[in-house]
């Protein structure tokens, strides 16, 4: 059953936005609390409020929360492609082929990496929502490379606290239309929930703070090949601040891609993956890197680029 809440507006958050204010009220995320105000679930003294409006001490707040879907279960199976590159107690570090998410979710019924392992009889962290456990980061269904995975609880800690703290070096190979200018730079742009909806994002001003480096290793005619390394980790976010430089990654036809070009380099995907993952490990406390080569179908479309 969903769960009205109905509570005055303290002092302290007077002036604050709605969005704002129910994320710190309800321990919500700001972009649920943002979807419950879209959705005309939050009230203040009687009256609908949107997710920019602003709260005056002492109002009364009342919102619905309906019930989250239902976690789909964790499914063990073997997953074609899936190669483990690095295993110990601590941790299993895999490269993830395209067409495997990295965890059950709602909408998905294809392949995952956790199911992959479980299939393979990988014992995984437990901490973690069900669906999810031991993943402390994710790659997109369409974006292939390399992904760790913590086996033990310690390890899903430290990785976790790794990531936040932004000490995880997160190494990515993207091919993207045209020439970016100049050839090596940052891009700096919060990102958030594209307003169209469905599963997808945009540069917006409401945001999330997000830092991009990139740097050209080689130009083609009609597209370049550069290095990225990611300084936070939002969703889409390479795809995303590419497409806003007008320069998307090649395939990736959800954030402005040409589809001729895709077609005749032989790329049904967004053309990026994961190259290196380097972090401390958890065990020893030494650092670590892990590498992967480029895929059948990467390596062929830079192929056809050369020729």
């Amino acid at each position: 059953m969903p769960e009205l809440r109905s509570l005055p507006v303290p002092d302290g958050l007077e002036g604050e936005r709605v969005d704002a204010a129910l994320s710190r009220l309800l321990g919500l995320s700001r972009t649920r609390a943002a979807e419950l105000a879209a959705e005309g679930l939050v009230v203040i003294d009687g009256a609908p409020a949107g997710k920019s409006d602003r709260v005056r001490a002492g109002s009364w707040l009342e919102v619905e929360v309906p019930d989250p879907p239902a976690a789909p279960a964790l499914v063990a199976e073997l997953v074609e492609g899936l190669v483990v590159v690095h295993d110990d107690d601590h941790l299993v570090v895999v490269d993830k082929p395209v067409g495997v998410a990295a965890h059950p979710s709602p909408g998905w019924s294809g392949p995952t990496v956790v199911g992959g392992l479980a299939g393979a009889g990988y014992a995984i962290a437990t901490s973690g929502a069900a669906e999810r456990q031991g993943v402390v980061h994710r790659l997109d269904v369409g974006t292939s490379g390399l992904m760790v995975v913590a086996k033990s609880e310690h390890a899903y800690s430290a990785l976790k606290r790794a990531f936040k703290e932004r000490t995880v070096d997160k190494v990515y190979h993207a091919l993207v239309q045209g020439h970016p200018d100049p050839l090596r730079g940052t891009i700096d742009a919060p990102i958030g929930r594209h307003p169209g909806g469905a599963y997808k994002f945009a540069v917006t001003a409401e945001g999330k703070p997000s830092v991009t480096h990139y740097e050209v290793l080689e130009a083609f005619r009609a597209a370049a090949l550069c290095e990225v390394h990611l300084e936070t980790g939002r969703t889409h976010q390479i795809r995303v601040h590419f497409s806003a430089l007008r320069h998307p990654c090649v395939g990736d036809l959800t954030y402005g891609a040409d589809p001729t070009l895709a077609a005749r380099l032989g790329v049904a995907r967004q053309w990026l993956h994961a190259v290196r993952l380097g972090f401390e490990h958890p065990g020893t406390g030494q650092p670590v890197e892990f590498t992967s080569s480029y895929p059948e179908d990467l390596r062929t479309a830079l192929e056809r680029l050369a020729d």
